[in-house]
């Protein structure tokens, strides 16, 4: 029931800044809005919200795919868009280790958490 809940928050946010045309040139996900990668990052939702949880393999393949550009990562995992869904940064920072991704940017900090 979180998990529909935290995708219906992420679709009406996604849908929401196609409508307002938030997001104009490069920002930290270069041209593609934070709430799109946001959106891409779904099946991470259990993961990014309990460290117990098991990362699922679809979680790791998009999480390898959105680290190509690390201030994206962070800026999607402190994004507005995880706070209403309920994301808990601290669980979801620790995501890409989980996910034994090894050039992941261990040591750098992302808001105020270090990624480990």
């Amino acid at each position: 029931m979180a998990n529909i809940k935290a995708m219906a928050v992420i679709l009406m946010a996604l849908w929401s800044s196609f409508i307002l045309q938030i997001a104009y040139g490069a920002g930290e996900c270069g041209k593609t809005p934070i709430n799109t990668v946001a959106l891409s990052m779904s099946p991470c939702i259990g993961a990014a919200n309990n460290a117990k949880v098991s990362v699922p393999p679809a979680c790791c393949t998009q999480v390898k795919k959105v680290l190509a550009m690390p201030k994206c990562m962070c800026a999607v995992f402190l994004s507005p868009i995880a706070k209403q869904a309920g994301i808990n940064p601290a669980v979801a920072i620790t995501i890409p280790k989980r996910c034994k991704i090894a050039n992941r940017s261990a040591g750098k900090k992302c808001g105020s958490y270090i990624v480990p």
